[in-house]
């Protein structure tokens, strides 16, 4: 049986969390393993899903408000045991530097490019050892 990933996805936008779901499919590379969803759109759910545990990367959307994603990411890296990888959606490229101040493993600019978004998903997918599958 292969692994299934959870990936949990944070936005306040139903659309982005959509773009994110669409551009994934099953599986975002032919050797990765099938993905299922968490959806969150506040940050206390986000806590709550990695305290819970079985995460295995997180896609945050650093525009989404009161508490956006690179700010969400610098806290999740903080104060999470093992924190998941982290895969940042900005919305502007010159924003890259705050994605490298958020610890963000890995980040792609709004609106979410599907092949762009797979490949990167993929990257922290494989990197990733999903260990408890």
């Amino acid at each position: 049986m292969q692994p299934i990933a959870t990936v949990l996805i944070y936005s306040d936008n139903a659309e982005t969390r959509t773009q994110v779901r669409l551009a994934t499919g099953r599986r975002p590379a032919p050797d990765a393993p099938e993905v299922q969803f968490v959806e969150c759109a506040t940050l206390p759910a986000v806590l709550k899903e990695l305290e819970r545990g079985g995460i295995d990367v997180c896609v945050l959307d650093g525009e989404t408000a009161p508490a956006g994603g690179m700010g969400v990411c610098r806290q999740i890296k903080d104060e999470i045991f093992r924190c998941p990888p982290v895969l940042l959606l900005m919305g502007r490229p010159q924003d890259a530097w705050l994605a490298t101040w958020s610890r963000a493993e890995a980040a792609v600019t709004l609106p979410v490019d599907p092949v762009e978004f797979a490949g990167a998903l993929a990257g922290l997918l494989g990197k990733n050892s999903l260990s408890g599958v």
